[in-house]
């Protein structure tokens, strides 16, 4: 039997402002050949513009190499956007050789690697490690982000965000997750200032974490790829300040298929999975329904009490339409209300 070698990924995590575009695109310019493939999450105008790299003319760099993530958080929507565009990269005719995901200022990364647990994408990628960029000189003042207005008036306009921690606690936690600290921005800070901030990141580590210096996000790629650290495996090392008490692995979720009847309209089935969203322990219900009427099959997806809806192609010729919608929860959670719920 052929085993086939995980697709490594880096998860680039840090405030608005830190350095993290400059540093992956400095990832970018100097991979020498290396297949890279760009996961960007960004929300309006802020965070990563997809076209920074897109036409930065960068060898082997095409618009191809990027998926953008524009939902908001992705800590907060892994479900519905992270996983669907990682499986997208990986049925690729030439899947990359490297996955680079910068998250946005506000992401928590525990979330983000937790998700490469799924069964869909564990047996072929793994969080090769999690590299927190630090803005030295705004932690040296203790605002920890350069511009806090801007990352409030991220907040505030990013309706995805499910965690309301302080700067201080989003920072922490991005720190508890990292295999490798970047300390950026150090050529804007004396002797001094950098031994207080250094002084400061490690006081949050939990553990032994390598913590690099650089200036405009420069570093030997070498350092940041290769780290082999399967951060996926190795959660208990990782503490969060959010969603601690609601950890679970893998073995505390439970799925089951339910079949649907179809919808008289896409807004009646909408409110169906809503009533089922609110059965406690539901995580996410996804699925294809058939709708009275249409010649399109529904797609449906559910996070919390998140639903979207939307019509992705013709049912084919001969194709069955019995509905069905895959619920996953913790384990225990009442399938029978669920099911209720669903039949309306």
């Amino acid at each position: 039997m052929t085993i086939v070698a995980k697709i490594p990924c880096t998860i680039v995590t840090g405030f608005l402002g830190a350095g993290k575009t400059t540093l992956v695109r400095h990832v970018v310019e100097n991979a020498k050949g290396r297949k890279l493939a760009i996961l960007v999450n960004e929300f309006g105008d802020v965070g990563f513009d997809r076209s920074f790299l897109a036409a930065c003319g960068i060898e082997g760099c095409t618009e191809d190499s990027i998926v953008e993530l524009p939902n908001g958080c992705i800590c907060c929507t892994v479900a519905d956007d992270f996983v669907p565009a990682l499986e997208t990269l990986l049925s690729r005719a030439e899947p990359p050789e490297h996955i680079l995901i910068e998250t946005s200022g506000l992401a928590l990364p525990k979330p983000l690697v937790q998700a490469f647990q799924w069964p869909a994408i564990r047996s072929r990628v793994t969080v090769d490690g999690v590299v927190a960029v630090v803005d030295g000189p705004a932690v040296a003042t203790g605002a920890f982000a350069e511009d806090p207005e801007a990352l409030a008036a991220q907040r505030a306009a990013d309706t995805s965000v499910d965690h309301d921690n302080p700067l201080e606690e989003v920072f922490e936690d991005q720190l508890l997750c990292a295999d490798l600290v970047v300390l950026n921005k150090a050529d804007l800070m004396d002797a001094d200032g950098l031994a207080k901030v250094r002084a400061e990141v490690q006081g949050h580590l939990p553990r032994a974490v390598k913590v690099v210096e650089t200036a405009n996000g420069v570093i030997d790629p070498r350092v940041l790829l290769g780290l082999g650290a399967a951060a996926e495996d190795d959660l208990a090392n990782r503490p969060s300040h959010h969603g601690e008490g609601e950890d679970h692995d893998h073995d505390d979720f439970e799925t089951v298929a339910l079949p649907v009847r179809a919808a008289v309209t896409a807004g009646d089935l909408a409110a169906r999975v809503e009533k089922a969203a609110e059965t406690e322990g539901v995580l996410r219900i996804k699925g294809f329904v058939e709708v009275e009427g249409k010649p399109m099959r529904l797609v449906v997806q559910g996070v919390g009490r998140r639903v979207s809806h939307h019509f992705d192609r013709p049912w084919r010729a001969g194709e069955a339409r019995d509905g069905r919608l895959v619920v996953i929860g913790l384990k225990g959670f009442d399938q029978n209300a669920v099911a209720s719920a669903l039949a309306g």
